[in-house]
């Protein structure tokens, strides 16, 4: 039995976390559970966006399971996502887009990781007034970061069985910076001689994305590329309720979806669970339990196939809860 912490998140995620914990004690995770609410709406209870009993007990597990958290946009606090990142050193955001045929899209045959990397870039949130008409920005990228992000998408390519990794990259224009990174990639690749490798300006990777997605294996890429080109890869495959990621580091790793909080349909029981319980299949998968995160998957499978209880952002009209019941049914 592990033990996992979990961030209940705000918006729609209190009622994605209870549908997913459900499905995993269905299918008889070996899991138990430590809860905890973070976010905006924690903050405004308790003046903290996380508390320290939730990072204690993530330091102690080491395994997190999050839901979606609000972040303010142009002001208040900063991303808990951005902080957790930096603050447990989860280096590397892995994010696969898979089409499933039962989710129509005009891409049936998208299969695409995206390996960001997570600590550095833009990300790092470093600004400076110059005057009232100036700002300026400062992107950080340094070898150490850019290695391990890179030597973690080939090592991935080469357990994963994967053909090919592509540097995203915008070095033609940010010579120093983005120029170092694809030094780098170029470098390691040698290391690697039975995966193809190449590597593409990253606006030219959104037209070929948009146009030849099946072309595209897995990406390697900084920081603020990699944001943008995994929201398009969940397009392909039919959004971000369909898109899982995870965060991991040397000594954590925190699993969670994509997608935002969605205050909007918070409460109206229609939130679709599927990428956080696609989330929570890869931490049964990172702590070896790969039968069990099978099993969720194919029941899962099912239920969109059937169509019969889809929620609203996938043409249905069920309710999260319909949905969760139809998945452990499947089980």
């Amino acid at each position: 039995m592990k033990t996992i912490t979990v961030f209940k998140g705000d918006g729609i995620g209190p009622e994605i976390t209870d549908a997913v914990i459900e499905i995993l004690k269905a299918a008889k995770a070996p899991l138990s559970y430590e809860f905890f609410n973070v976010g905006a709406a924690e903050y405004e209870r308790n003046g903290a966006l996380i508390p320290d009993e939730a990072f204690q007990s993530f330091e102690k597990t080491r395994l997190l399971l999050k839901s979606p958290i609000t972040t303010p946009i142009g002001k208040g606090f900063r991303s808990l996502n951005v902080t957790l990142r930096k603050k447990y050193d989860l280096y590397a955001n892995i994010r696969p887009a898979k089409s499933n045929a039962a989710v129509p899209t005009p891409f049936p045959n998208v299969d695409i990781v995206t390996f960001r990397e997570n600590t550095e870039g833009l990300y790092v949130g470093v600004e400076y007034k110059i005057n009232e008409d100036t700002v300026h920005a400062i992107k950080i990228i340094t070898r150490k970061a850019s290695e391990r992000i890179i030597r973690a998408a080939f090592e991935y390519a080469v357990s994963h069985n994967r053909k090919k990794v592509t540097c995203v990259h915008k070095a033609n224009i940010l010579k120093m910076t983005d120029g170092m990174f694809l030094d780098i990639f170029k470098a390691i690749a040698k290391e690697y001689p039975q995966i193809e490798s190449d590597d593409k300006i990253v606006d030219n990777t959104c037209m070929q994305l948009v146009m030849h997605p099946e072309t595209m294996d897995v990406i390697v890429t900084p920081n603020l590329y990699g944001d943008i080109l995994s929201d398009l890869t969940s397009g392909l495959i039919g959004g971000l309720g369909l898109m899982p990621s995870m965060n991991i580091g040397d000594d954590y790793a925190m699993f969670e979806a994509v997608h935002g909080s969605a205050p909007d349909i918070a409460g109206k029981h229609i939130a679709n669970p599927t990428a956080l319980l696609w989330s929570a299949c890869m931490l049964l998968e990172y702590i070896g339990e790969t039968k069990i995160a099978a099993n969720i998957r194919k029941a899962v499978d099912n239920v969109l196939a059937e169509k019969q209880h889809l929620t609203p952002d996938l043409g249905g009209k069920a309710t999260t809860e319909e949905y969760r019941d139809a998945v452990i049914a499947k089980l």
